[in-house]
This record gives structure tokens, C-alpha cells and sequence, in this order.
């Protein structure tokens, strides 16, 4: 093993997390994140993510304070911050910036570097490879993340934990593209915080949000007799 392929395997730090949500999402692209089960490992390498800066963004789940559900969000850094959503999927976050905060990344891509034919048998209608993790619910059902795994530390020294973080290779910055964050309404939609790999094909595809629509009322004339 080299020296740089020894440094890629080692689990990012705390410190690392410990620093303003639009520092650290750009700089989770290119890592890899390893979920250990007894089923298996899959090892995925972060290609899209979005920043949420907690109590100061109204795209964010800790906008108007502290609950029960979001109380991960607030810290400490290098934590996971899962949440249900829909009424069937599950999202992954993991936690950064000063404690009491409330800032968090959404892992909403990668591409499956190790593990792919678990990652197919819970994944069985991707039709390919680029797919499985593609789409911040597709990823943790990739990796059998559930709120079982909410506040879990991916920084701990155990190779064998449910969730790491390795340093893997970071990206260029010239290879990060940014846009509007996906399906956010309102005046959180505007912020330019979805951060991803340029062309990579595991990207998923970028939706604006579209309000719900209000079943429109007939009018009594014509239900009249």
C-alpha cells in the first residue's frame, strides 16, 4: 500500500467537520463513506452533497429551532443526522460547523466503489451501476441507512463501525460545480448550496420545487340541476 493510498483509507477527522457547512460540503466531494453491516461493506464516493446552515435558512429542518427530530443537527460535528421523509425514504446527513448550530450536508449521490452486488440486491430496479446510489434516498437504501443510525459519530477509530468517512481523494475545486439546492420552496430555494462533480454520471438530475396543487373547486352552476 502507498503512503497516499494508506492516507485516503484513514477517517477524516473531527476537525473537518468542525468548520462552516459551505466549507466543509464542496470539500465532502471525492471522500469515500463505508457502511459496515453484517450483511457486508459498501463504500460509496460522495459526488453531489447540499449545505443546510440550520436556524438561519428557511430550507433548513432546524430553521425554526430545536425538536426532537432535528436534534442531531445541533451537534457535535462528524455526527449522522437521519431523518423519514414521505412516509417511506430516509435521508443522510452528516453534521458540521460549531455545536448548537445546526449545520448539515445532505449526502445526495456517490458512486459505489465497493460492494455493488449488495448494493443491487437492496437497490433491485436501478438499471445500472450509476444508479444506485443516485438520489439522496437511493443512497441510503444503497447503504441500509435507517433512523436506527441517527447521531452515530463517523469519526471514531473502529473500522468495523456501522459508518466511516475516509479521506479518499478530494476534488478539485475546478471540478465542483454549484447550483440551487433540489425541491427547496421559498426563500431557501435561491441559494446556490447543492455542490457536485462536474459530468459525473452519478449526479442526480436537478428538480425545482413544485407546490402542491389545490384540487380546483367546481363551480355550483354547473353542479347545480
Amino acid at each position: 500500500m502507498t503512503e497516499q493510498t494508506d492516507q485516503a483509507a484513514q477517517p477524516l477527522p473531527r476537525e473537518f467537520f468542525d468548520r462552516p457547512v459551505l466549507e466543509v460540503a464542496p470539500d465532502l466531494l471525492g471522500r469515500t463513506l463505508v457502511r459496515t453491516t453484517p450483511d457486508g461493506v459498501v463504500a460509496v464516493r460522495l459526488t453531489e452533497v447540499e449545505a443546510y446552515a440550520g436556524e438561519i435558512d428557511p430550507g433548513s429542518h432546524a430553521y425554526r429551532g430545536r425538536t426532537a427530530r432535528n436534534a442531531t443537527m445541533y451537534g457535535p460535528p462528524g455526527h449522522v443526522y437521519v431523518y423519514f421523509t414521505y412516509g417511506m425514504w430516509h435521508c443522510m446527513n452528516l453534521v458540521c460547523g460549531p455545536e448548537d448550530h445546526a449545520g448539515a450536508v445532505l449526502l445526495r449521490a456517490g458512486e459505489v466503489l465497493d460492494g455493488a452486488e449488495l448494493a443491487r440486491a437492496r437497490r433491485p430496479k436501478a438499471r445500472g451501476d450509476a444508479e444506485l446510489a443516485r438520489g439522496p434516498a437511493r443512497l441510503a437504501t444503497a447503504l441500509d441507512v435507517d433512523r436506527a443510525l441517527d447521531g452515530d459519530d463517523v469519526c471514531g477509530p473502529d473500522p468495523e463501525a456501522p459508518l466511516r468517512v475516509l479521506r479518499g481523494t478530494p476534488v478539485e475545486r475546478e471540478r465542483v460545480s454549484a447550483g440551487p439546492r433540489t425541491g427547496v420552496s421559498g426563500p431557501g430555494g435561491v441559494h446556490p448550496w447543492r455542490f457536485w462533480i462536474t459530468d459525473d454520471r452519478t449526479v442526480s438530475p436537478y428538480r425545482a420545487h413544485q407546490p402542491k396543487r389545490r384540487p380546483a373547486r367546481l363551480d355550483s352552476r354547473v353542479v347545480s340541476s
